[in-house]
């Protein structure tokens, strides 16, 4: 079904919830190669190119973060690798699944609604309107607590 997942992850609980679901996914679908991406958007980040600045310590720590979110897929049998972008995460998360010929976008979402989207903006939500790839949002609450929603698959 899938051959080329794009996952973008952004270093926090909520990258568990979508990675544990990819996991599975991927096996399925005759072990379907992860292309992890991770979209810095920070001041240095948005103009690195533009710029030619050097990467921030934040940067550093991305790559750091990904690239060993991506090793630990690989030493568990996934074909998988890592990409740090920098700017708008929708626009950087479609051209990377269109440069990088994934057929699925699978992400985690917050599942904020109302204006907590209008006033923290929602990648998923626009990211499905400018990519003409399949979007997989799973949501959920990477919150252990009792009573705390749990993944939808």
């Amino acid at each position: 079904m899938y051959q080329r997942i794009l996952v973008p992850v952004e270093n926090s609980p909520y990258d568990q919830v979508i990675l544990e679901h990819i996991r599975k996914l991927a096996r399925t679908c005759n072990d379907a190669s992860i292309v992890l991406i991770h979209v810095a958007d920070g001041w240095a980040a948005r103009n690195i190119n533009q710029l030619d600045l050097r990467e921030s310590e934040e940067m550093r720590g991305d790559r750091e973060y990904i690239e060993a979110v991506a090793e630990s897929l690989v030493k568990e049998g996934f074909q998988a690798e890592a990409i740090l972008a920098g700017g708008d995460p929708a626009k950087e998360i479609a051209a990377c699944a269109q440069r990088e010929n994934c057929d699925l976008i699978a992400m985690a979402t917050h599942g904020h609604r109302g204006l907590a989207d209008v006033f923290r903006g929602s990648v998923a939500s626009e990211l499905r309107h400018i990519s003409m790839l399949p979007v997989l949002m799973v949501r959920g609450n990477p919150d252990s607590s009792p009573g705390a929603p749990r993944p939808v698959t």
